[in-house]
């Protein structure tokens, strides 16, 4: 309740915060973590870094831009991107993994309510609608293959470990990234075109909730993205997939 942060395990990866200990006694009212790394949001919107620099336990390079008004942090395997009050998004953490948005950087200077990782990407969703990509390509951060299909109506994204799929505004899903992790649905697009309100991953698949409570999957079939053995039980009645 007062806001401090405890840290435990191993030193490297963020077990131990002694360099930043100061920074973490009170005011921290969100953590997030890389595969090796975290960064706290302090109520003032400042955040604070540590664990592995390479995962992201070092901010210092944007250290100026996340000194205030940081809203929320998200997370890829490697990398940090927060957004900012004023709807622009700062990233840091390995380059590769979405550390380096510069490519993107015009499009991520404001409007930006939303942002979701996957390993090694980001997607970011636009007060307009419209998605961003960055990171690497073969893990959903280039979406150039929709591209059309992301330029308005999206309204949430959610990823998998190498792939992303968004929910439009007319109940339509649209994915991208690596096919085998979720990125090509074509085997079940036809129950992806309207009605579907949700849409949750694993590592490696989807499973989308529709208005009718039925569910649809697709990914990876040993990790989730085959419920034929359970189809019957899916069609109707479901409120939430975890």
């Amino acid at each position: 309740a007062n806001g401090s942060v405890v840290t435990w395990g191993n030193a490297a990866f963020g077990g131990n915060s002694s360099a930043v200990a100061s920074l973490l006694t009170e005011g921290v009212v969100q953590v997030c973590g890389s595969a090796g790394a975290f960064a706290a949001i302090k109520a003032n919107g400042s955040v604070v870094s540590w664990g592995d620099a390479d995962d992201g336990g070092n901010s210092s390079a944007v250290a100026p831009l996340l000194t205030e008004g940081v809203v929320q942090v998200c997370v890829s395997g490697g990398a940090f991107a927060a957004i900012k009050a004023n709807g622009s998004v700062v990233t840091w953490g390995n380059a590769d993994d979405g550390g380096n948005s510069s490519a993107v950087a015009l499009l991520l200077t404001e409007g930006v309510v939303q942002v979701c990782g996957s390993a090694r990407a980001f997607a970011a969703i636009k007060a307009n609608g419209s998605v961003v990509t960055w990171g690497r390509d073969v893990y959903g951060g280039n979406s150039s293959a929709v591209a059309p299909l992301l330029t308005e109506g999206v309204v949430q994204v959610c990823g998998s470990a190498r792939a992303f799929a968004a929910i439009k505004a007319n109940g339509s899903v649209v994915t991208w990234g690596a096919a085998d992790n979720g990125g090509n649905s074509s085997a079940v697009a036809s129950l992806l075109t309207e009605g579907v309100i949700h849409v949750y991953a694993n590592g490696f698949s989807f499973a989308a909730i529709k208005a009718n409570g039925s569910v649809v999957t697709w990914g990876d079939a040993a990790f989730g993205g085959n419920s034929s053995a359970v189809a019957s039980l899916l069609t109707e009645g479901v409120v939430q997939v975890c």
